[in-house]
């Protein structure tokens, strides 16, 4: 970890901005992230028992946000850390200076230590744990590695990732298995009604169970633990698309014991773009093949069969577990209390708001850190361009008939002045228009 003024290379932060300003990897730090880079930078912290606006002012310090910029859309895309930016660069240049086998493989052997790193966070082993680009990446695996044939029966969830949806019926197309979908209802009925409604769709052809353990469309949350057991006990397979948890909930996979879980570096975990992960079960090993077959495979387990797709990105693999190490250090609990007291900071200020339609449960059990809301009478579009050219304040806009309007999703570099301002900002739109 990278705390003090001077770079590993042994120069100043000054002298590395600007290096990095008339370099190739210049794409990687935007003019505002360069001038924070020369700021100087304090250790991370851990949070403390009662965590309040201060501490996370100063995890805020971490990332080179623009000073003046509320970013509230973490369900999308997060920016990385300042220990994870140097990280990626000093990787980076070292692979530039010297693309020799030896730099190779150097990379590849810190690239295992992130593999490590996963199976720490998510509580499983390293020989479970397969590195991908994206959650997109990690479902599709599974959907094309499994050997499913007509007479075969996929169960799905109505509100997944097109990933984890869309894929599954094109699939279904090609290979002649069945997909039945489990309806999506609104407001979230509470986990008992999905269980029993995935408990009546599952048959004896099911060969797998497949949903998103919180959905990017208003933040429902599903009882994943138990679905997963549910289809265990029908002798079925679970796929747990983890793209809104991983990252921002204390995710437990010894716990949930899914057969297959997904996530994306580029949200929650603030890792660099073109990192992700997907979790295969020791005991599903068997049952998925590789859909690429190729040379540098990881180093242990399944890694060793189902890795292998050819020249990989190493540094910003390596800078994925350097975000791990942020998130272990600053702590896991506190960053999911912090993430969900914002999100219900957010749910009452709304919801106070004449003619706003907050989509998101209220409930804690049934939300997570995304917000949904139709914003009265105003154009969601309209408002969401607003709000980033007038405020500063980067939300989602969420379009079509089902539950449209804007997504807000704060995280750990948020605080509670974030989220007034912000439902300042609405409140202030309602009233005057956009």
């Amino acid at each position: 970890m990278i705390d003090s003024g001077e770079h590993p290379s042994g120069i100043s932060r000054r002298k590395f901005a600007q290096l990095l300003a008339v370099s190739g990897s210049a794409a990687l730090l935007p003019a505002a992230e360069l001038r924070a880079l020369e700021r100087p930078r304090l250790p991370i912290p851990t949070a403390p028992p009662s965590a309040d606006d201060s501490f996370w002012t100063l995890v805020r310090g971490q990332f080179a946000l623009d000073d003046d910029l509320t970013f509230m859309n973490a369900a999308n895309l997060c920016p990385s850390s300042r220990p994870v930016i140097e990280s990626l660069y000093q990787r980076a240049r070292d692979l530039d200076r010297d693309p020799s086998p030896d730099t190779k493989e150097r990379l590849i052997a810190q690239r295992e230590e992130t593999r490590r790193l996963l199976a720490e966070y998510l509580r499983v082993s390293p020989e479970e744990i397969l590195l991908t680009r994206n959650t997109s990446e990690a479902n599709n695996t599974v959907s094309s590695g499994l050997a499913l044939t007509p007479g075969d029966e996929v169960v799905i969830f109505a509100d997944n990732h097109p990933s984890n949806h869309v894929a599954w019926r094109d699939k279904a197309k090609r290979f002649g298995f069945t997909v039945t979908v489990v309806n999506a209802v609104s407001p979230h009925p509470g986990p008992e009604h999905y269980l029993d409604q995935f408990r009546k769709a599952i048959t004896p052809r099911t060969r797998l169970v497949a949903f998103t353990h919180v959905t990017s469309t208003v933040g429902d949350v599903f009882p994943a633990r138990e679905l997963c057991a549910l289809a265990r006990e029908r002798g079925a397979l679970s796929l747990v698309d983890g793209a809104q948890t991983f990252g921002v909930l204390d995710v437990d996979l010894s716990q949930m014991q899914p057969d297959f879980y997904t996530g994306s570096g580029h949200k929650w975990p603030c890792a660099p773009r073109g990192t992700g992960v997907l979790y295969v079960r020791r005991t599903a090993h068997a049952a998925l093949s590789p859909s690429i077959i190729s040379l540098y495979p990881g180093s242990v387990g399944i890694s060793r069969s189902h890795e292998g797709i050819g020249q990989r990105d190493e540094p910003a693999m390596i800078a994925f577990g350097q975000a791990l190490r942020v998130q272990l250090t600053i702590g896991r609990p506190a960053i999911e209390s912090h993430a969900r007291e914002l999100a219900q900071a957010l749910i009452a200020g709304l919801s106070s708001m004449d003619g706003v339609k907050v989509w998101t449960h209220p409930e804690p059990a049934r939300s997570a850190s995304i917000v949904a809301f139709q914003p009265g009478s105003l154009d969601p579009r309209k408002l969401a361009r607003a709000l980033y050219q007038n405020d500063r304040i980067t939300s989602q806009v969420r379009g079509g008939e089902d539950r449209p309007g804007l997504r807000l999703s704060p995280h750990l570099y948020n605080t509670h002045a974030d989220v007034e301002r912000t439902l300042g900002a609405v409140r202030r739109y309602l009233a005057s228009g956009v």
